[in-house]
């Protein structure tokens, strides 16, 4: 967390967009380890299918778990860290200003509606699954579907945290509160 050399409510925004940003950060952090755990795993499957001949629907099942987790909650993530596929024909050639507005009008009009889309529409279906306490159709396979499926609901909801703070960043920013959005790499001398 940054000191913040005013006070009153842009600085408590900017405190806000921050404690976001950390917590965002660290889940996407904790979720990045599981490639590893997904690769360790993929190779014990592959050493005891081939060497051993023991096949294990679980432990297949686990690494489509952790590449469910890994990429539901790293999305929100990469949103805060801009790593983002973006087309950059135009974006890259506006001021700071230009693209503070454009991330903000992409946020109010995209990222928020599609999530709050991905919520509506996905509530009813991960509630059925808790509702069965749905599990694996493969016999050996993993209990707890019902867990996995709940990513449907967290995923958009990280998403407008994050989405939150970018928006905070950019409108102070516009505001004319210029360490609402620190300059990326490349656009020091850019305003």
């Amino acid at each position: 967390m940054r000191n913040h050399p005013r006070t009153g409510g842009p600085t408590r925004l900017l405190v806000f967009a921050d404690r976001i940003d950390a917590v965002v950060r660290q889940i996407g952090e904790w979720a990045t380890w599981l490639s590893l755990a997904m690769v360790l795993v993929t190779f014990a499957v592959v050493v005891l299918r081939y060497a051993f001949d023991i096949g294990s629907i679980a432990l297949q099942e686990s690494v489509t778990y952790m590449h469910a987790v890994l990429f539901m909650l790293g999305i929100a993530y990469t949103l805060g860290r801009n790593g983002h596929v973006r087309v950059d024909i135009l974006y890259e050639r506006l001021s700071r200003r230009g693209r503070a507005r454009v991330d903000l009008i992409g946020t109010l009009l995209l990222l928020i509606p599609v999530c709050v889309l991905i919520i509506w529409l996905g509530w009813a279906y991960v509630a059925e699954s808790w509702r069965v306490q749905e599990a694996s159709r493969e016999t050996g396979g993993l209990p707890a579907v019902y867990l996995l499926k709940s990513l449907i609901l967290i995923m958009p909801i990280l998403l407008l945290a994050q989405g939150l703070s970018n928006a905070l960043r950019n409108g102070l920013f516009l505001a004319g509160m210029e360490e609402a959005l620190p300059p990326s790499d490349g656009e020091m001398g850019r305003a």
